[in-house]
């Protein structure tokens, strides 16, 4: 299993992803539901009307964590949004509870992102187990 698909597997196995932004020098977090492993690549989405996709503009870098079994994953890195819009649409298809909210009788848009130069520590109380530069 390559490494990012460790770190998707591990996202899928947990009920709530953490995502932490940065707002005039403050942590934000928040819950996250939507991730997907297309390809190498590990897709994340937020509505681009929320403050987080606004706050991911100011400011790229953020953080998930996600705790399983008294082990944790801190994954962390550079935030960029995919310009081609298939990935949110594909996104939409998949989950019928999406097309309720994005659609165009609503407007309101996905914005899909991926992290660069990103890193993957799992972890657990005494400290990291395995890192993973992804």
């Amino acid at each position: 299993m390559k490494d990012i698909e460790r770190v998707e597997q591990f996202l899928k196995d947990v009920p709530v992803v953490y995502l932490t932004t940065v707002t005039e020098g403050k942590p934000k977090c928040r819950p996250i539901g939507l991730h997907m492993l297309i390809g190498d690549t590990l897709y994340f989405g937020v509505g681009t009307f929320k403050d987080v996709y606004r706050q991911m503009e100011a400011n790229p870098f953020v953080e998930f964590c996600v705790c399983k079994d008294r082990v944790f994953l801190r994954y962390y890195g550079k935030a960029v949004f995919e310009k081609d819009y298939k990935i949110a649409n594909a996104a939409i298809s998949a989950a019928p509870f999406l097309q309720q909210v994005y659609n165009e009788t609503t407007g309101k848009k996905l914005g899909m992102f991926h992290l660069e130069n990103a890193t993957a520590e799992f972890r657990t109380m005494t400290g990291i187990r395995e890192s993973l530069t992804l």
